[in-house]
């Protein structure tokens, strides 16, 4: 079992700056992809940005050039500086984690962080 820990978020003006942070925990597994991902009443879950074991990222576009996420091995933290904040980066942002335990795959999902950024 692998536990995800957000932080961060929170509310901020726009062209402001946030960082939200995922920490996974947990015995005898290793990440596969961890990111984020984020939702808006009524919509569906969509991918923000994610990085791979190689530390690849890959980001939505509406994201690129603003945001960044980056990765505390180490830790096994995930982090997405989110830069010049708009009124439609409003949403509760997820973390995902795709983790190896032994010949296994699985796939676990954070609490959720609401950003809020009035327009």
């Amino acid at each position: 079992q692998v536990q995800l820990v957000e932080s961060g978020g929170g509310l901020v003006q726009a062209g402001g700056s946030l960082r939200v942070s995922c920490a996974a925990s947990g015995s005898d597994f290793s990440i596969k992809t961890m990111g984020w991902y984020r939702q808006t009443p009524g919509n569906q879950r969509v991918l923000v940005a994610t990085v791979d074991d190689g530390a690849n990222p890959n980001y939505a576009d509406s994201v690129k050039g603003r945001f960044t996420i980056s990765t505390d091995n180490a830790k096994n933290t995930v982090h997405l500086q989110m830069n010049n904040l708009k009124p439609e980066d409003t949403a509760v942002y997820y973390c995902k984690a795709i983790v190896r335990i032994r010949q296994y795959t699985y796939q676990y999902w954070g609490q959720g962080t609401q950003v809020t950024v009035p327009s």
